[in-house]
C-alpha cells in the first residue's frame, strides 16, 4: 500500500512506525526543598498507529495490557502523540527501579505488537 504524506507523517519514522517507551525520573519540589523523586514509565506512541490499533480493539480483546493502554492514552498532540503513563511510584529503594523496568519492557511489547499490527495493515515490511 502506498502511504500519503499524512500517513508517514503520522507514524513518525521514515518508512515505518516510530514509538517511544521510557523511564523517567522525576524530582519533585516543594518550597524550598526536595519533596520526593519519583520513578514513572512513559510511552509516546504515534498518532496513526494508535488510531489504527484502537479501531481493532476487538482483535485485542484479550490482552488487558493493550486495553488498558488504548483506555488511558491521551492525545496530546502531533508531536507528543499518544501518551501513557502505565508506572509511577516514588523512589525510595532500588526495588523501585527494578518494578520500573519490568513495567517498561511490558510497555515495550505492547508497543511492539501495536506497531505490528499497523504494519501488516499498511503493508510495510520490517527492516530487522
Amino acid at each position: 500500500m502506498k502511504l500519503s504524506k499524512q500517513q508517514l507523517f503520522e507514524l513518525w519514522g521514515v518508512d515505518g512506525p516510530y514509538s517511544e517507551a521510557n523511564i523517567k525520573i522525576q524530582t519533585r519540589i516543594l518550597d524550598d526543598s526536595v519533596s520526593r523523586i519519583m520513578v514513572e514509565v512513559e510511552a509516546n506512541i504515534n498518532p496513526l498507529t494508535f488510531r489504527i490499533t484502537k479501531a481493532a480493539r476487538k482483535t485485542f480483546v484479550d490482552d488487558e495490557p493493550l486495553q488498558q493502554l488504548l483506555d488511558h492514552a491521551r492525545y496530546m498532540g502531533k508531536n507528543q502523540g499518544y501518551v501513557v503513563s502505565s508506572y509511577c511510584r516514588e523512589y525510595t529503594d532500588e526495588g523501585v527501579m527494578e518494578e520500573a523496568k519490568i513495567c517498561l519492557k511490558y510497555t515495550e511489547e505492547t508497543i511492539i505488537k501495536m506497531h505490528k499490527y499497523a504494519m501488516d495493515l499498511l503493508g510495510i515490511q520490517s527492516k530487522s
